[in-house]
């Protein structure tokens, strides 16, 4: 591996970790959703730098799309702030 992916994954890892607990703690649904997207995002790009871009388009194409298109809509149904 060379030296920028010794800086880049750990900065991702952390991108994943900041997004996660972004998506936890928020009271309002849509910037949840968003948070977990990021999540998926970050993820799909790790599994493309890691060699694996079948697992990277399958979360990119699940994860971020489908995902947060359900869940948008699901918001959009119901209430979008938590109580």
């Amino acid at each position: 591996m060379s030296d920028a992916f010794v800086i880049v994954i750990p900065l991702l890892a952390l991108i994943i970790i900041g997004a996660a607990i972004f998506a936890v703690r928020q009271k309002d649904l849509l910037l949840a959703i968003i948070g977990t997207s990021i999540v998926s995002l970050i993820l799909s790009i790790l599994f493309f730098i890691l060699q694996a871009p079948d697992v990277a388009l399958t979360e990119a194409a699940i994860g971020v799309a489908l995902t947060t298109i359900i869940f948008i809509i699901t918001i959009k149904k119901t209430t979008r702030y938590e109580e």
